[in-house]
Formats: structure tokens, C-alpha cells, sequence
């Protein structure tokens, strides 16, 4: 296979935890699956690179074991980006005709470029532009206005902001690889492609991409996009709290968490012991397993309710008909589902991948759904840019 024969889509997820890469090949309007790289992250400090070079060399390794599992070489990738600088709010632009006349497409553009010219604070920057809908002199809730008579036009949109050093500092972590950076994309809205299918953005759908020091999370209301927002509450928080609890090393905690964890009692066998790593010469001790799971499970609980709020902030939180998705290594610990469904009233699932062909079953769990989305997103801007698939006027707005 030649790599200038085909139309590569690369995703790359450079978390703090693990650094993932997938990539496929764009083949008659579908994706198929051709290879995937997984290193454990390092240079980041907390959410944060702290050191550009090392993180390149995660970068390499990981696109490195991709290339080789698809024997092909690619020089471009779509890179996600979360964090707690990530930031997202609801903006208008307004475009006055002056006099009646039909909608076109470059006015519903110009409408949403105007929306685009909100001001930032000097060390934030756009992530991505989200239009919502429309309105054409007065007339709310439009979708298409194409072709409609009016004088007035207004694009609602969801813009997507983040810190400008943060985002600089990963892309050039991505440069110092040798590789080219497509896009960026916020990394719950990455998953929410790879995961949530339209009829169920339509229903009202929430997505979390549970990291390992944040969580980032989109709702759907429709196609509008209503929220984008990373909170300051992840995964290891919880392996934090097994270690303060059981006094052990933060590995042992995790140990702990993944062997025998559950984030609601009930699910496991509560009235067992598990052994528990004590300090260097000592024996290891002895603990009932629920005063682990007592642990995890509060911090579930204060995970979904700093959740509930903010779908409470966009009155989604009786509208979320399809329910929350949970992506990212955090979902991966037994329960998480069933915490979220008693704290948020509405139906809850894992996040895998769909809609890649041959994805392979290995990587059908929630840890890959981002760098799967993201390859996913890699490839509709090949099918955009080359013209080759039309799409409705409002949709390429989301692709502009």
C-alpha cells in the first residue's frame, strides 16, 4: 500500500496517562482500520506538558508502533486537547441584509463568523466553532435557513476556547515529532464522534471522557452542541483516595483500585478481604474489600454531581432522553455506570468505538474511544477538503 495512493486518517490522543495513536485508511466514503501505538505518557505534570521533548518521544513510540502494525508511514494527525483550561459558552452573530432577500450559504457563514468574533481574554484562544442553529427575523429554531426570505439573520453557536500556551505546547510537542497537525480537537467532542450516533444526539445525549487528571464532558441537544467543559475531577483522584486511606503508594492504589475496586457497593463481594501492601519490611495486612469500595464509590458520587450541575446550568438534566456515555480509562472501573444512573437520573453506559471497519476487539473498550474519534474526524476533513462527499450547508459549517 502506498501511503500517496490512499487518504490516510490519523488520530492521536496524547493523554497524561497514555499516549494513543490510531490510524486509517479513508476508502469509498468509509474508515477502515489499519493500525493503533499505545506508550505510557510521560513529560506532563498533572494536565500540563512539563517537558516538550520527552512528550515527543511518547509521540514517536506510539505513532512509531502504529506505522508498523499498518505497515504504511503517515506525516499527519488530528491531536485532542482537554484539560482544565478548556472553556466552552453559547455566542450570537447578527447579520443585518439591510432589505429581504434570500438566504445563501456564504450569508449563513458570514453570520457564524461573526458570532466567532467573541473577545478573549489575551492568553485564550479557539478550539473549535460549534453553530447551533439559526434565526431569520425573529423566527427561532432554524436549522437551514438556505433559500428562506429575510433581512435579518442570527447563528447561534457554541464556541470552544482553551489556554493559547497549553495548546502550543502540545502542538509543538507534535512538530518536534515530525508530524503535521491537522486539527485540534476538545477531546469529549473527539469521543462523542467515535461513541453517539445522530439519532441519539437528536434525543438529548451527555458525553464523559474520564482522564486521568480531568474529565471533560459535551452535551447534545440535537445537533446543537449546549455545553463543553473539563472539570477538575478525574481518575486519579480516586486512586489518590485509596492511597491516603490505606496509606500505601499511589501504585499500589491503583494496583488496588483495578484488582479489586467497584464504585457502588452492592456489585462485588463487599464482605471479603483484600490483602493491602504495608511499607518496606513489613508484612501486608489485611482490609474488608467495602471499605475500599466505600471510598470509591463516594468519590463517584461527587464525580456525577459536579456532573449533574453543570447539566442542570444548560436545563438538560430532564432532556437527556439517550442518557450520559462514559469514555477514558476512569469509566473503565467496575460501577461507574450505575453510580451515574442513581445521581443523574437517566440511563448510563460505556463509550466504545462504532462505525470503524475492522476495528479490532482489543481496542473495543472506552480508553480508545477518543484517539478512535479522532482518527474518525481525520477522516471527514479528507472527505471535505477533497470534495468528494456533499454534505447540507449547515453541516459544513461544523467542517469549516
Amino acid at each position: 500500500m502506498a501511503g500517496s495512493r490512499v487518504r490516510l486518517a490519523v488520530g492521536l490522543d496524547a493523554g497524561s496517562f497514555y499516549t494513543r495513536c490510531v490510524v486509517c485508511v479513508v476508502e469509498d466514503g468509509r474508515i477502515r482500520f489499519l493500525g493503533s501505538g499505545e506508550v505510557e505518557s510521560k513529560g506532563w505534570t498533572k494536565s500540563r506538558i512539563a517537558d516538550r521533548d520527552v512528550m515527543s518521544e511518547c509521540i514517536c513510540r506510539a505513532a512509531g508502533e502504529a506505522e508498523r502494525q499498518a505497515q504504511i508511514s503517515f506525516d499527519a494527525v488530528v491531536v485532542g486537547l482537554g484539560g482544565e483550561a478548556v472553556k466552552g459558552a453559547n455566542a450570537r452573530g447578527v447579520y443585518e441584509f439591510g432589505r429581504p432577500r434570500e438566504i445563501d450559504d456564504s450569508d449563513m457563514r458570514y453570520a457564524v463568523e461573526l458570532a466567532c468574533r467573541v473577545r478573549l481574554e489575551d492568553d485564550r484562544i479557539l478550539l473549535q466553532v460549534l453553530p447551533q442553529d439559526f434565526t431569520v427575523d425573529g423566527r427561532t429554531g432554524i436549522l437551514n435557513p438556505r433559500g428562506i426570505r429575510g433581512s435579518r439573520l442570527e447563528a447561534n453557536v457554541h464556541v470552544v476556547t482553551t489556554s493559547a500556551i497549553d495548546h502550543q505546547a502540545l502542538v509543538s510537542a507534535v512538530h518536534h515529532a515530525h508530524l503535521a497537525v491537522e486539527e485540534t480537537v476538545f477531546e469529549a467532542m473527539a469521543a462523542a464522534y467515535a461513541c453517539v450516533l445522530p439519532e441519539e444526539r437528536a434525543k438529548g445525549v451527555a458525553v464523559a471522557d474520564i482522564g486521568l487528571h480531568s474529565t471533560e464532558l459535551v452535551i447534545y441537544d440535537g445537533e446543537a452542541m449546549v455545553q463543553a467543559i473539563s472539570i477538575p475531577v478525574s481518575a486519579d483522584h480516586f486512586t489518590r483516595d485509596v492511597s491516603t486511606g490505606f496509606h500505601v503508594t499511589h501504585e499500589d492504589a491503583e494496583r488496588l483500585k483495578i484488582e479489586y475496586g467497584c464504585a457502588i457497593l452492592g456489585l462485588t463481594a463487599d464482605n471479603t478481604f483484600i490483602e493491602v501492601p504495608s511499607a518496606e519490611g513489613r508484612p501486608a495486612r489485611e482490609a474488608p474489600r467495602r471499605e475500599l469500595n466505600d471510598m470509591l464509590e463516594a468519590r463517584a458520587q461527587f464525580l456525577f454531581e459536579y456532573l449533574q450541575r453543570k447539566v442542570i446550568e444548560v436545563d438538560m438534566d430532564r432532556s437527556l432522553l439517550e442518557g450520559i456515555v462514559l469514555c477514558g480509562g476512569g469509566a473503565r472501573l467496575n460501577g461507574m455506570c450505575d453510580v451515574a444512573e442513581l445521581v443523574l437520573n437517566c440511563p448510563a453506559r460505556n463509550g466504545l468505538p462504532v462505525g470503524i471497519q475492522d476495528w479490532p476487539s482489543r481496542l473495543n473498550n472506552p480508553s480508545w474511544t477518543t484517539a478512535a474519534g479522532l482518527a474518525m474526524y481525520s477522516g471527514r476533513l479528507k472527505q471535505h477538503r477533497d470534495g468528494r462527499k456533499p454534505r447540507p450547508p449547515f453541516l459544513n459549517l461544523l467542517m469549516r
